[in-house]
């Protein structure tokens, strides 16, 4: 989920300002981590320690208040009535890579993805776009081809993935629904030649760039094998503590 995690990062810098091009450079001085990264390491941590998601999110959302959430997410985090409020935002999907790495099948990862969207995003668009992730990190962990990923994607959940990211960049803004997310993010790393070359195609699209980058990093580290070292360094650099040692633990038992 590391790969997740680093391109919440590199996007971070780009969610208010919005760009149409590649060329940038990947840790800019302004990069932080965002509320992709604790609520990720949030689910991870759930899995880790076998808690229910609900708790483990919003324990760990709770410390680090400060972290971007969305408004109804907010009031969510803080309320004594927890109960979820039909979100189809992509908050479901920019937090559920680490199901796609820890589960064993892909009954166990559908399943788990719709349990850990419906404690906030339980509107079918968001389930949907939980499932559809977990399930890209799974298939492109246990050996299956672009192609193959393209196809099983389409087919489950309907989501258009034959477009191009060239067709995609000129009109796409910034979207925060899982359907204006999910397969934008999905298309970014199937278009790709590696690891950051599909961070770097999700933050060319101009959109929720932090998010984006969060779901074809997640994607991508699962079917390339590895994020670089040097951007394992950075990550460790950025997040606090906490989070780190969570990210470390949930990497040395599941990749």
């Amino acid at each position: 989920m590391i790969g997740a995690i680093a391109g919440d990062i590199i996007g971070s810098v780009y969610e208010r300002r919005p760009i149409k091009t590649k060329d940038f450079p990947l840790f800019c001085p302004r990069r932080t981590f965002t509320d992709d990264t604790v609520l990720t390491v949030a689910v991870a941590e759930a899995i880790l320690s076998g808690v229910p998601y609900v708790d483990s999110i919003r324990r760990i959302g709770r410390n680090h208040p400060h972290a971007g959430y969305g408004g109804a997410f907010f009031q969510w985090l803080f309320a004594d009535d927890y109960r979820p409020y039909h979100s189809w935002g992509n908050g479901s999907a920019m937090r559920v890579s680490p199901v796609g790495f820890a589960f064993a099948s892909e009954g166990e990862v559908l399943d788990q993805a719709r349990m850990s969207a419906e404690i906030t995003h339980n509107h079918p668009e968001g389930v949907k776009g939980a499932q559809a992730t977990a399930l890209a990190v799974f298939l492109a962990r246990t050996g299956h081809g672009k192609e193959d990923i393209r196809v099983r994607l389409m087919t489950l959940f309907g989501y258009d993935l034959d477009r191009s990211l060239e067709s995609i960049r000129p009109s796409y803004a910034f979207d925060v629904s899982c359907q204006g997310t999910v397969p934008e993010a999905i298309i970014a790393f199937l278009d790709s030649i590696s690891w950051e070359d599909a961070v770097r195609n999700a933050i060319s699209l101009g959109g929720d760039s932090d998010t984006l980058a969060c779901i074809a990093g997640a994607v991508a580290e699962a079917y390339y094998g590895s994020v670089p070292a040097e951007i394992i360094a950075k990550v460790e650099e950025i997040l606090t503590p906490d989070l780190w040692l969570i990210t470390k633990r949930f990497r040395e038992k599941y990749r």
